[in-house]
């Protein structure tokens, strides 16, 4: 049989969720292709979304009208706003999700999408006609064409799992790993290799002695992911939980390194550095007696829960017996043990801006498959190639992120200059402009840009435009509001503050670093007033004001820097100069950049070997 489509989505994981769910409803005729309709979104590693720079991505998705954001405040057990001691450009949402009510919210979703169809199959070949692709092939023999596919494929690429010296064909756990199209894309000239990640042990929750372990619970406030205004977090809230690893637990795991795939040689493949297995840290860090855990719930109607912190691939009794070393797991029973996995990555210097591969048209990587790792992180991937696999199938501009613009723009422009040589995870000090890029302002970076191309909904661009109403008008009522010193003074000798020695506008008040709004909403009738005018989303709009005014000084001159480097990405490279004829350039050069093939000079100066002089030169050459 033979079905014809504008776009083809492999892959039902969190980036290629995100592609299709944006294909479809920006119009085009969309089917997603997946091994499991009941493993759709699937949380292969710890059941929880967000964190540092991973939940400001979030928000961002949600800013331009993706999913995420709407899913993850749906199945919410638990939501906690992190790094609140530090400025607000390092707040970074995190929430726990019900596993099974995430697949569950994801499937509703997807079925009850427009334009999307969903196939349950496995795609066995890729069909390209004059360096262009026209469709797939299934192991059903079933035939799909279309104008772009997108492949997703996370860790299924050839997956293998380790434990111990027990080596298990598969993308994750129970499930097939797919076959074939990494020999076939080779054949058309891409570069691949492989990573490693893990996971951990699953614990059963009836055997573990809470009364020994530290109790993290969530928060309840305003804080979310999505921008919609609905009630979040549904589902009954649940604690994390901290413990501990011990000498004892080292002695073990180290008796049992002569069988880790990771130390016999029997892993080739990069891992993670800033997510270690257990026995890495036992080695790096040999001088720690401890190490600190986080044992998570999987969901409020089981009792399995992720060990967070210990990831492992050593054989199943060592991991056993390390875990009942932990103070509280001294009767742990498990569920399955961790494992290693490896799979088939394709090197993302091979994708332009849009994530279409260079080597064939209408192809999209997105995901792990570009050498990320984290849910995040492929969601915001996908995301961006539905929208532009929409786009060649339908005309417009291309759709692209700036780094000033987006934490995704960021991970795109990283992945695609620099490319990887271990799985990209996204941190707040990859972003040069991160004060530009807080988790309170996604919406008013990105959601006009979601309206514009027809994602984010009117009803979103409403709620845009009614916050910033608000919010500018609570922030010209503090620049001119004058404050008495006979109204300020007894507040400000209450909190320890200097007093006024003449009047001035609230803002000044407001500025001093012990002194919130919250504090002079209990002193001045005045700005409650001015506070019940705010009919919805009072707490959101006051926060998106306060952190305006209080980091005015700091944002402005990031967007001042921002602006003038901002040069450099509009003087167009690409196709203007013959590289192997510009002698005044290392030969390291010229290749990164035949490579690479820069579309800006402002990329070609964030390609790791290029210097300042070589820029310089290029800039000479293209007469600036």
């Amino acid at each position: 049989m033979k079905f014809t489509y504008d776009v083809i989505v492999i892959g039902a994981g969190h980036a290629g969720n995100e592609a299709a769910s944006a294909a479809a409803r920006l119009g085009s005729k969309t089917v997603l292709i997946t091994m499991d309709m009941n493993k759709i979104g699937q949380m292969s590693c710890n059941p929880a979304i967000g964190g540092i720079a991973k939940g400001q991505i979030v928000r961002e998705i949600d800013a331009l009208g993706g999913q995420m954001g709407i899913i993850t405040d749906k199945t919410a057990i638990q939501f906690r706003l992190l790094n609140q001691s530090k400025g607000p450009a390092m707040w970074s949402p995190r929430a726990q999700s019900d596993r099974e009510a995430f697949i569950t919210e994801w499937k509703r979703t997807l079925e009850n999408t427009p334009n999307l169809d969903i196939w349950q199959d496995t795609v066995s070949q890729i069909l390209v006609k004059n360096n262009e692709v026209i469709g797939v092939i299934t192991k059903m023999n079933v035939q799909f064409n279309a104008k772009c596919v997108i492949l997703t494929a996370g860790t299924f690429l050839n997956g293998l799992m380790h434990i111990g010296n027990v080596q298990i064909s598969g993308g994750r756990v129970a499930e097939p790993s797919s076959e074939w199209l990494t020999e076939q894309l080779k054949d058309f000239g891409f570069t691949t290799d492989r990573m490693k990640t893990g996971t951990p042990v699953r614990v059963d929750g009836r055997t573990v002695d809470f009364s020994k372990l530290t109790e993290q619970a969530g928060e309840n406030d305003f804080h979310k992911f999505s921008y919609l205004d609905f009630k979040p977090r549904n589902l009954k809230q649940l604690s994390c939980w901290i413990c501990y690893t011990s000498p004892i637990t080292h002695k073990i795991l180290a008796g049992g390194l002569t069988d880790s795939p990771l130390y016999n040689g029997q892993i080739k493949s990069i891992g993670p550095r800033y997510c270690p297995s257990i026995e890495t840290k036992i080695i790096t860090f040999a001088e720690k007696e401890r190490h600190q855990l986080f044992l998570e719930p999987e969901g409020v109607n089981s009792q399995e829960f992720y060990l967070n912190g210990f990831s492992s691939s050593l054989p199943l009794e060592v991991q056993y017996n390390a875990l009942r070393s932990v103070v509280g797991f001294e009767n742990a029973r498990i569920y399955r043990p961790g494992y290693a996995i490896e799979y088939d990555f394709f090197d993302p210097t091979q994708l332009t801006h849009t994530l279409e591969t260079k080597l064939i048209k209408n192809l999209f990587f997105a995901g792990q498959i570009n050498g990320t790792t984290g849910y995040e992180e492929a969601a915001g991937q996908g995301l961006v190639a539905g929208i532009n696999a929409h786009i060649n199938c339908h005309g417009g501009k291309s759709f692209i992120l700036e780094r000033d613009e987006a934490y995704i723009g960021v991970l795109i422009d990283d992945l695609v200059t620099k490319g990887v040589d271990e799985p990209y995870r996204m941190f707040t000090s990859r972003a040069e402009y991160r004060i530009l890029l807080r988790q309170d302002d996604a919406d008013m970076r990105l959601t006009e840009k979601g309206f514009r191309i027809g994602l984010a909904t009117k009803e979103r661009y409403d709620l845009l435009l009614e916050k910033k109403e608000h919010r500018d008008r609570l922030i010209s009522f503090f620049r001119e509001k004058s404050v008495k010193t006979q109204e300020a003074n007894p507040m400000l000798e209450s909190i320890n503050s200097s007093p006024l020695k003449h009047g001035t506008k609230m803002i000044d008040l407001l500025l001093r670093p012990e002194i919130n709004i919250a504090i002079l909403t209990e002193h001045f009738d005045s700005l409650k007033t001015e506070l019940d005018k705010i009919p919805n989303r009072k707490e959101e709009i006051v926060e998106a004001a306060e952190i305006l005014l209080k980091y005015e000084g700091y944002i402005n001159r990031e967007k001042g820097i921002a602006e003038k480097l901002k040069r450099l990405e509009n003087i167009k490279i690409k196709g203007r100069i013959d590289y192997d004829s510009v002698s005044s350039i290392s030969t390291e050069a010229k290749q990164k950049l035949k490579r690479i093939d820069p579309e800006t000079i402002g990329q070609a100066s964030r390609i790791s070997g290029i210097a300042p002089s070589d820029i310089n030169i290029l800039l000479v050459l293209l007469g600036r």
